[in-house]
């Protein structure tokens, strides 16, 4: 088994010694070096060549968001973030995800050694993911810095979609892990403003969701919020579960129902993509349209294949464009995929498929 080649960029000493012996532990890991700020770190990465890198976000010298992108630009390298949850270090870490981070870990803001260790089965879980990635060279107008850049305005939904009308009863059903923050947005920005209410579950812990779904809601004509227990799910509206809980969906009469609670972990995430998917295929059937996207691992890879037994019309990314193509793989060995497309196709299929027909061209 090849050893993961890990360098860690933090200028806490207490955190690159945490770290440090976290990866040590583990039998297929090395810490092959560690960096206090970007300038040494840029030196390192060329001596050493590591296969993922941990960075922190608030570091002298060099912001690690601009490190960031310019590693992303010049040699692109699997990044698990190291970031703070305040509101700030949230807005951090998403944009370091549209950066080109494969994935990110929350520091404790008390008892960091003790909750680091905490951490450390996530953390090793994350580095793993990250050597597996698919990263990519980002284009330098994509990765100026966070204090310069202005979000884009949101995409304009195909021609084929304006004006059109959708079906009320229809439901999406989206779940993604790794790399499925920049994958949600991707559809999301491409639906048109009266389309069928869709639930998102991502997972991410919480504090970060919230956060999530703000950003999601500037950039897209659809109203993005985090569900809240016992709504109506209205067209229109798509609903992010909530980091740290479960998130799935009921029925009252003619109407859906966001159920949002605190259950245990399944399949060890929290929100689950099972949870919700489950829920789709008892309760909403032939009228849902299931998406799995980028993730590691096969959370919600079953569940879809229960929403296609169902009736479910099924999309599962495709492998060049996945960050990680461990859940849409294991989906398509469950035979539960109708199509396997980029995100941007399933968003362009999403709107011709659930497009209501006017009666003079029913047959």
């Amino acid at each position: 088994m090849k050893t993961i080649r890990v360098l860690v960029v933090d200028d806490s000493a207490l955190v690159r010694s945490l770290l440090s012996e976290i990866i040590n532990r583990q039998s297929d890991m090395a810490c092959v070096g560690v960096a206090n700020d970007p300038l040494i770190a840029r030196e390192m990465i060329r001596e050493l060549n590591p296969d993922v890198i941990t960075l922190d976000i608030e570091m002298p010298r060099m912001d690690g968001l601009d490190f960031l992108g310019r590693l992303m630009r010049l040699r692109p390298t699997p990044v698990v973030m190291i970031s703070t949850l305040t509101e700030r270090g949230a807005e951090a870490t998403l944009k370091a995800l549209e950066l080109g981070a494969v994935d990110f870990v929350s520091k404790p803001r008390l008892g960091l050694a003790d909750g680091l260790r905490e951490l450390s089965d996530q953390i090793v879980d994350k580095v793993r993911a990250a050597s597996q990635a698919n990263v990519r060279r980002i284009a330098p107008a994509s990765a100026v810095s966070s204090t310069a850049q202005k979000d884009t305005a949101p995409i304009t939904p195909s021609v084929r979609a304006t004006g059109a009308s959708f079906s009320t009863e229809k439901l999406v059903f989206i779940g993604a892990s790794t790399g499925g923050t920049e994958a949600i947005k991707e559809i999301l920005v491409r639906l048109p403003a009266n389309f069928p209410a869709v639930l998102v579950t991502q997972h991410m812990p919480p504090g970060f969701t919230k956060t999530f779904a703000a950003r999601l809601n500037g950039l897209s004509k659809l109203a993005v919020r985090e569900a809240v227990n016992g709504e109506r799910l209205l067209p229109g509206h798509a609903y992010i579960a909530p980091g740290g809980t479960q998130f799935r969906v009921d029925r009252s009469g003619a109407n859906y129902l966001a159920v949002v609670e605190d259950c245990p972990p399944v399949n060890r995430h929290k929100p689950s993509v099972e949870v919700l998917f489950k829920s789709a295929a008892k309760l909403v059937g032939r009228n849902a349209c299931g998406v799995l996207l980028t993730g590691m691992g096969n959370d919600g890879a079953q569940a879809l294949r229960e929403m296609k037994d169902a009736g479910s019309y099924n999309y599962v990314q495709d492998e060049a464009s996945c960050i990680v193509f461990g859940m849409p793989r294991e989906a398509m060995l469950y035979g539960a995929a109708d199509e396997v497309l980029p995100p941007t196709a399933i968003a362009e299929s999403l709107i011709q498929r659930l497009r209501s027909v006017p009666d003079r061209y029913r047959i």
